[in-house]
């Protein structure tokens, strides 16, 4: 078994840090949907901005409205402005072709690749 990725939103922008809600991030329900991740979902987000990286689960934001949210603790990690990649990864013995979607700066998908 190797575990592969899966599901990646690239370049996203963080429209929201909030150190009052109880953990996660909150995902615009199109990007969550054009990438295959499901609510609840544990992924692996990386800030380009200062390189943090840290692992929590996926809350469904409201659909087209861009929403990166990051949520609790996290959110001393990364900040509202932070480019930041998410990636979903799957537990599997056969190979896997992830799907990525490429973001605009409001976080709008300008496209989708399939390696």
């Amino acid at each position: 078994m190797r575990q592969v990725l899966r599901s990646k939103i690239h370049r996203a922008v963080v429209t929201e840090a909030n150190l009052d809600y109880v953990g996660s991030i909150t995902i615009d329900s199109d990007l969550i949907e054009a990438v295959g991740l499901w609510p609840f979902e544990k992924v692996l987000v990386v800030s380009l901005t200062n390189g943090a990286r840290l692992e929590t689960y996926v809350i469904e934001g409201e659909a087209g409205s861009g929403e990166i949210c990051i949520n609790g603790a996290a959110a001393h990690l990364i900040q509202e402005g932070h480019v930041v990649i998410i990636m979903g990864f799957e537990l599997t013995s056969d190979p896997v072709s992830p799907t990525v979607a490429i973001v605009d700066k409001r976080n709008r998908i300008e496209e989708i690749l399939r390696p």
